[in-house]
């Protein structure tokens, strides 16, 4: 069975043998699964540091492809959106959620089967379950002071 990164013009498992810090800007995009989890607003715990991911999603995101729908120029509507790179990994990578490929490829473990680099298809993300599609809410329906009850994860 061929490899589907490869069949997509990437190198064949990239992310097995390339640090994060020496792939192409193309091979680091597509290691984004497109749950949208990393769009879910959170809050934290300013004595702790612990991130609480709530059900609530930034205003650019498709709730249906888990997308944003302003990806190039999502700093114009949402400046405070955080551009995740090789460089910025190790400061933000605390909030990540535990399945992002990011997150555990910094960490030293390994993406997922469900990833869609390893199945081939984006739709394998929503297949297993891991997506926020269909679920979420628009964060400007709800008062910020009213978010914590809409907290899904610790």
């Amino acid at each position: 069975m061929s490899d589907p990164a490869s069949r997509k013009g990437l190198r064949s498992k990239f992310w097995e043998n390339i640090p994060l810090e020496k792939m192409t800007n193309t091979e680091w995009e597509a290691l984004c699964d497109g749950c949208g989890r990393c769009c879910l607003n959170k809050l934290e715990d300013p004595d702790t540091g612990q991130v609480a991911l709530t059900r609530l999603a930034c205003r650019l995101l498709d709730n249906e492809s888990c997308r944003c729908s302003q990806y190039v120029i999502r700093h114009n509507f949402v400046p405070e959106c955080i551009r995740m790179t090789p460089e910025t990994i190790a400061q933000h990578a605390y909030w990540l959620p535990k399945t992002c490929a990011y997150k555990l490829l910094y960490e030293g473990g390994e993406i997922p089967e469900w990833h869609p680099l390893k199945t081939g298809t984006p739709q394998s993300v929503h297949d297993a379950g891991i997506s926020v599609q269909g679920w979420t809410i628009p964060e400007f329906e709800v008062p910020e002071d009213e978010w914590d009850n809409y907290v899904i994860e610790n």
